[in-house]
């Protein structure tokens, strides 16, 4: 059975009365189903409320008469959004419209640790992730036996301080050649310079704690120095500002004085997985409204 197509639209617009009535009504007016739909208000945004929403709806609906009269004649993908954006417009808010079959190509970036690429790999082979992984990069060979056993095309790129900027313009040029929509940094063990992230496309990195704890080399070593009892990770947008970007996705697992190191790395990277996994879900699913160093999930 082919799984109907949907388009998700996020809307993010100064708080205002019956802006749910106004958004529902557009669809309503162009006989399109609702079959999914959240929203937020948040009173405490800087300078007035803020509104947030995301709506799902049936494109089956643009076959039908009202569709076509509704949207200027032209019953379109393109002329709904046309449409939306109008609306949009008048209501003083930003929007985004994706359709469902439009499936986003996304670019794996690892270095030596296999656990987060295995998970994404196989989460995205069992339909757990929306989208196509075109292809998997790493500074290091160590892990291309495991994209081959994929079929993945992999790329090695080495790369030291010296020639960290012809590195960063061939993982770019190859993101574009193979037209990648999301970077997810894998335990990607480099960090990414302001060039970089201004020319790729949005980037979600993982990190070994609740930010900024433990950061560096070893974490789990530190933490296990510092006696911890709660091991955490991160999943966020990267930015210029390292470690600080807009979080996506947290989560904790609890640890005992009785664990040493290795015992803590393993729970670690359970932990790492499934908060990478989940980010990288929410994004490509479109729940995910950035609003400076926020995010709201939807």
């Amino acid at each position: 059975m082919i799984a109907p197509t949907h388009a998700v639209f996020l809307v993010a617009a100064p708080d205002q009365p019956g802006l749910v009535a106004r958004l529902a009504g557009f669809f309503y007016e162009a006989g399109l189903n609702i079959v999914d739909a959240s929203n937020h208000t948040d009173p405490h945004a800087e300078g007035a409320a803020r509104f947030y929403m995301r709506i799902v709806v049936d494109l089956a609906g643009l076959s039908a008469p009202a569709a076509s009269a509704t949207l200027g004649g032209s019953a379109t993908r393109a002329s709904l959004e046309a449409a939306f954006g109008a609306l949009a417009t008048s209501l003083g808010a930003t929007y985004a419209m994706r359709a469902t079959d439009d499936v986003a190509k996304i670019a794996i970036l690892v270095t030596k640790d296999p656990a987060c690429l295995y998970d994404l790999i196989l989460r995205q082979r069992s339909g757990e992730l929306p989208c196509e992984i075109a292809l998997v990069l790493s500074n290091h060979p160590t892990l291309e036996p495991v994209a081959q056993s994929f079929r993945i095309p992999f790329y090695c790129l080495p790369v030291t301080p010296a020639t960290k900027p012809e590195q960063e313009k061939q993982v770019l040029e190859l993101c574009a050649k193979h037209h990648v929509e999301l970077v997810v940094l894998a335990r990607y063990m480099q960090v990414l310079t302001n060039g970089f992230l201004e020319g790729a496309p949005p980037v979600i990195n993982i990190h070994h704690g609740f930010l900024p704890a433990f950061q560096g080399a070893r974490p789990y070593h530190q933490a296990y120095a510092r006696g911890v009892k709660l091991i955490g990770a991160t999943a966020h947008y990267a930015t210029k500002d390292l470690d600080e970007g807009p979080i996506i996705e947290q989560d904790v697992a609890r640890v005992t004085h009785a664990m040493g190191p290795d015992e803590m790395t393993r729970v670690g990277r359970d932990v790492e997985r499934l908060v990478l996994s989940r980010a990288v879900r929410a994004h490509l699913e479109r729940r995910v409204i950035v609003e400076g160093l926020r995010t709201i999930v939807l």
